[in-house]
């Protein structure tokens, strides 16, 4: 190769690299900038600092069509609320993912109907007992009150002043019966909820099994046992 032909290849690789930087370091096409401003609309080939938060259209010089749209900046409330929003949105998502594998596994443990509500009775069962202990414990607990208060009645008709102890027994009985209540309004609550949830659990039970389930075990509301 000669001294001569070394040389314009070395001039043309310099171009050729010359070039390339040029266009590495081009400088960026210009815009124009349209934004709102109390109404009214403003164009500019910059965009002030006052202007940064707003909805705004940018626009080639160069072809005079729009590049680009950029919404308006939210406030702290808006981005509070989306932000909201989206962990509303991711929780709902999880939701939704464990139910569904909650009815796989629901489908894979009871191969019919009829085992999902055996399994759904024994529990059924145990509520009914409690709430028969509950009914027969606030039934005690009114007979013994009831009893004490007329003791107290019959001192004061007398005209003896009721003793300390008893009156403390009757607002002790009166809180405990108080209580017992409670409980069994707890517990027949449940009790509601859990046919509820057994009505629900047969309806994506035959969802999933695609309707093939066996219709001979057709949905019957389980015996209120606790009302006898």
């Amino acid at each position: 190769m000669s001294h001569h032909f070394r040389l314009l290849t070395a001039i043309a690789i310099g171009f050729a690299g010359a070039g390339h930087v040029a266009a590495q370091t081009a400088p960026p096409q210009k815009k124009i900038y349209c934004w709102e401003d109390n109404g009214r609309k403003i164009c500019g080939d910059a965009l002030p600092a006052s202007a940064a938060a707003n909805a705004r259209t940018e626009i080639s010089i160069k072809s005079g069509l729009p590049t680009a749209k950029v919404d308006r900046a939210l406030s702290e409330e808006e981005r509070s609320a989306a932000q909201q929003a989206a962990e509303a949105a991711r929780r709902q998502a999880e939701a939704e993912a464990m139910q569904k594998r909650r009815d796989l596994a629901m489908v894979e443990s009871y191969l019919t109907e009829a085992d999902l509500r055996r399994a759904y009775g024994e529990r059924t069962a145990l509520l009914d007992e409690s709430i028969k202990a509950s009914k027969l414990s606030i039934t005690t607990l009114q007979a013994s009150l009831l009893s004490q208060l007329r003791q107290a009645g019959d001192q004061e008709l007398a005209g003896t002043p009721v003793p300390p102890r008893l009156t403390r027994s009757i607002q002790q009985q009166h809180a405990d019966l108080l209580r017992q209540r409670q409980l069994l309004a707890a517990q027949e609550q449940d009790r509601a909820a859990l046919e509820s949830e057994l009505a629900d659990s047969l309806r994506r039970y035959r969802e999933m099994k695609g309707g093939t389930a066996s219709s001979a075990s057709a949905p019957t509301a389980p015996t209120n046992t606790h009302d006898q």
